[in-house]
C-alpha cells in the first residue's frame, strides 16, 4: 500500500511539474496578415505577430512604450543632431544562420528610402540623407536636417532589419533576428514559429508559438472558454469580458493602445472636399453611443487623432461636439439640404462593423445615407488604403504618435494642407520637449477644425488569457503580441 501511494505522489508531481514546464503557447488574433514583410504594407497585423518575434530594428518599443536598445547596443548622436552613430550587438545571427552586420542595415534603411520603395511609413524616415558603414558593428546615419524623433521612427516595425537574400521570399517566409524564428504559415488559420537556438539575446521561456486567426467574435469567445488557445489578444467581444472575469481560469487585461479609431473622409471625393460638409459628419455622430453600443463602455472619446495618454494630448472634443441640428444647417449651407449618399467600407474588426451600423444611422438621421460595404482585411487594403476608391471607412490607426501621416497629401484619406505639412516638417526638426509639445498641440487643432475625419475613440486592448500566463503586455504602445517575456506560471 505504502508503495502504492509512493508511486501515486510521484506521477502526480510529474503531472503537476509537467503542467508549470509548459513552453508552448497558443495566441488568438482577429486579423490575419496579408503577407509576412513589416517594411512593404501598412496592415498592423503583420507587426501583431512578427514585431520582437522574429523581426527586430536598431530601437525597440517596451510594453511601457518606452524606447530600448534592440540591434544596436548604443548610440552617439552629434551636438548639431545631424549624425547618428549606431554600435550594434556582437553575435547576431539571422535564422538561416548568416551574420547580420552593418551592411544589413545599410542595405534595410537604404530599402526603405528607395524611389520604387514600398514601405508604408517611408516618409518617418526622408530625413536620413545617407547610411555609412564604418566597419561590421558600427553604422552612421546622416540626416538632411535634425529630427527629434528618429530612435522613436526605428523602433517601428517599418524599420526591422532584414537579411539582402531573404527579399524574394520574405512574404511568405520571414527571416529576422528576433528570438523565435518562424516555421509555417497554414493561410486561414495559423502561423507557427519555434525558439531560436541561436538568439543574441535572453532566450525566451517559451520554446513554440503559434498564432490563430479567429475574426467572427462569437467564434472567438467559443474559441477561449474550450480553453483551444491561451490568449486572445485584442479580443473582439467586450460583452463576453464580465464572464471571463467572473471565471478563475482566466485573466483579463484591459490597457491603452495608440489606436485613434476614425471615421475616415476621402478628402479629395465630393461633397467630402468641402469641410462644411467633413463638419457635418462630425457633429453627426455620437462617440458615446458608438463607444457604448460597439465597444460595450470600452474607449475613450477624442476629437483629434493623438492619444489622450499622451502628455501632448489636447481634448478638442467639444469642438465637434453631437449636434444633429447643427450638421443639418453646415450641409444645407454646402448646398445639400437633402443630404447625399455615399459608401462606408467597413473592414472585419468588431468596431468597424458593430461601429459601422451605429454611426450610419446617426448619418442617416441628418440625411446622409451610406452604403455599407463590409470587406475583409486584404480587400481594404487594395480599395481603401492603395485604391482610395471610398467615400467613408472606419479604421483603428494603431501606430504610436502618427499624426504625421496628415502631412502626406498622397496618403488614403488624401488632405493636402501645405501649413500643416510645414508645421510637421518643424515639429521633426525641433528637438526641445517643451516645443514639440506645442508643435503636436497646434497640429492638433488644425486637424480638428478642418475635420479632416471624424474622430472617434481610443481603442481599448482588450485580451483574455488563461490564469497562469505571465509577462503579456498590458498596454500595446505598438502592435505588437510580443512573447519575448512571456511564461507559464505555477
Amino acid at each position: 500500500m505504502l508503495k502504492t501511494l509512493t508511486m501515486t505522489a510521484a506521477v502526480l508531481a510529474l503531472s503537476a511539474g509537467t503542467l508549470w514546464a509548459k513552453t508552448d503557447i497558443t495566441v488568438a488574433l482577429q486579423l490575419e496578415p496579408p503577407h509576412l514583410d513589416p517594411t512593404s504594407a501598412a496592415a498592423g497585423a503583420i507587426d501583431s505577430v512578427l514585431y520582437s518575434n522574429v523581426f527586430e530594428g536598431l530601437t525597440r518599443f517596451t510594453g511601457d512604450g518606452a524606447i530600448v536598445p534592440g540591434l544596436a547596443s548604443s548610440w552617439e548622436i552629434s551636438d548639431d543632431g545631424l549624425t547618428y552613430t549606431f554600435t550594434l550587438r556582437s553575435g547576431v545571427t539571422f535564422h538561416d544562420g548568416t551574420t547580420m552586420d552593418a551592411e544589413d542595415v545599410k542595405f534595410s534603411l537604404d530599402r526603405i528610402l528607395a524611389e520604387d520603395s514600398a514601405n508604408a511609413q517611408k516618409a518617418l524616415y526622408s530625413a536620413i540623407s545617407n547610411v555609412e558603414v564604418v566597419d561590421p558593428q558600427t553604422v552612421r546615419l546622416t540626416l538632411s536636417e535634425p529630427n527629434g524623433n528618429m530612435l522613436f521612427n526605428l523602433a517601428w516595425g517599418d524599420a526591422v532589419i532584414v537579411a539582402p537574400e531573404s527579399i524574394e521570399s520574405i512574404k511568405q517566409t520571414p527571416i529576422g533576428t528576433g528570438p523565435f524564428k518562424f516555421d509555417l504559415w497554414n493561410q486561414g488559420d495559423r502561423i507557427e514559429m519555434s525558439r531560436y537556438d541561436k538568439y543574441w539575446g535572453d532566450a525566451p521561456a517559451l520554446d513554440k508559438a503559434t498564432f490563430k486567426f479567429i475574426s467572427d467574435p462569437t467564434a472567438a469567445f467559443a474559441a477561449v472558454m474550450a480553453e483551444d488557445v491561451d490568449v486572445f489578444s485584442g479580443f473582439p467581444a467586450p460583452e463576453n469580458l464580465p464572464q471571463f472575469e467572473a471565471d478563475p481560469r482566466f485573466q483579463v487585461l484591459v490597457g491603452s493602445t495608440e489606436g485613434e479609431t476614425i471615421l475616415s473622409t476621402n478628402n479629395k471625393q465630393e461633397p467630402f472636399d468641402d469641410v462644411r460638409v467633413r463638419q457635418a459628419l462630425a457633429h453627426a455622430i455620437d462617440r458615446q453611443a458608438i463607444i457604448d453600443g460597439a465597444m460595450f463602455g470600452y474607449g475613450t472619446p477624442i476629437g483629434t487623432h493623438f492619444a489622450p495618454h499622451n502628455p501632448a494630448y489636447v481634448d478638442l472634443t467639444d469642438g465637434s461636439a453631437f449636434d444633429p441640428d447643427k450638421a443639418r444647417a453646415l450641409l444645407a449651407e454646402a448646398g445639400l439640404p437633402d443630404g447625399f449618399e455615399t459608401t462606408l467600407h467597413l473592414p472585419p474588426p468588431s468596431y468597424a462593423r458593430r461601429g459601422g451600423e451605429i454611426i450610419a444611422a446617426q448619418l442617416a438621421d441628418v440625411g446622409i445615407k451610406a452604403e455599407i460595404i463590409n470587406v475583409e482585411w486584404a480587400q481594404w487594403l487594395e480599395t481603401v488604403f492603395r485604391g482610395k476608391n471610398f467615400g467613408l471607412t472606419i479604421v483603428s490607426h494603431t501606430e504610436p504618435m502618427d499624426i504625421g501621416i496628415y502631412a502626406n497629401p498622397d496618403y488614403y484619406f488624401q488632405y493636402d494642407n501645405p501649413a500643416f505639412q510645414e508645421l510637421i516638417t518643424t515639429l521633426n526638426s525641433t528637438t526641445d520637449p517643451e516645443a514639440r509639445a506645442t508643435l503636436m498641440g497646434d497640429a492638433q487643432k488644425i486637424i480638428a477644425e478642418d475635420a479632416v475625419n471624424a474622430y472617434l475613440f481610443q481603442l481599448a486592448q482588450l485580451s483574455v488569457a488563461k490564469a497562469e500566463i505571465q509577462g503579456l503586455w498590458t498596454n500595446a504602445p505598438t502592435q505588437a503580441t510580443d512573447l519575448t517575456g512571456v511564461s507559464w506560471g505555477e
